[in-house]
């Protein structure tokens, strides 16, 4: 399937709420998910991030996620919904395919519990933590049209992707399991 053109911040499809799937078995989801998969690993390969990627970032406006996080098997979510959040929070470095020139510190839930289908229709339960949280969270967000701007913990934090690579790339989920944040 096609690499699909990553929508850039101030793309007004980018604020929209995302409509729900009623078959996730269908074709054109089937195929919505190859384009999500190509498109996130042309991203990997060519800027060296890209963990996920969310259907309106193709400006698709369906409740469609697909990671691919290092070390693990791809995975679709297809309706994915936080149904549990804990009270602790953690702050992380952040970015998004959508405006990679700049990466910024965030606050999140240190666990999540997220209910999705798959691509069978199947309902499953994933409890989440850390790294894994922050993501769910990030890519759910761009479902209900919220990017990580708006869960930025300071502007002071907000740094070049030169400046984050040279100085807090090791400290973060892009480098480390831990994700946690030094402001700068």
């Amino acid at each position: 399937m096609p690499v699909r053109e990553v929508l850039q911040l101030g793309n007004p499809i980018l604020r929209e709420v995302a409509a729900p799937v009623i078959r996730p078995g269908a074709d054109d989801v089937a195929a919505l998910l190859e384009d999500l998969r190509d498109t996130l690993a042309c991203w990997k390969e060519t800027t060296g991030y890209g963990r996920g990627i969310a259907a309106p970032q193709i400006g698709v406006l369906r409740r469609v996620v697909f990671l691919n996080i290092g070390g693990c098997e791809p995975w679709p979510l297809i309706n994915p919904e936080i149904v549990e959040a804990s009270e602790e929070t953690i702050v992380v470095w952040d970015a998004c395919l959508s405006f990679l020139t700049i990466f910024f510190c965030v606050t999140r839930h240190a666990q999540v519990r997220v209910r999705y289908q798959d691509t069978s229709g199947a309902i499953q339960i994933v409890d989440a933590e850390g790294g894994l949280s922050e993501l769910l969270q990030h890519e759910i967000d761009h479902l209900d049209g919220i990017l990580a701007l708006e869960r930025l913990t300071d502007t002071r934090t907000i740094v070049s992707r030169e400046e984050f690579e040279k100085r807090y790339q090791a400290c973060s989920a892009y480098a480390s399991p831990s994700g946690a944040c030094e402001s700068p």
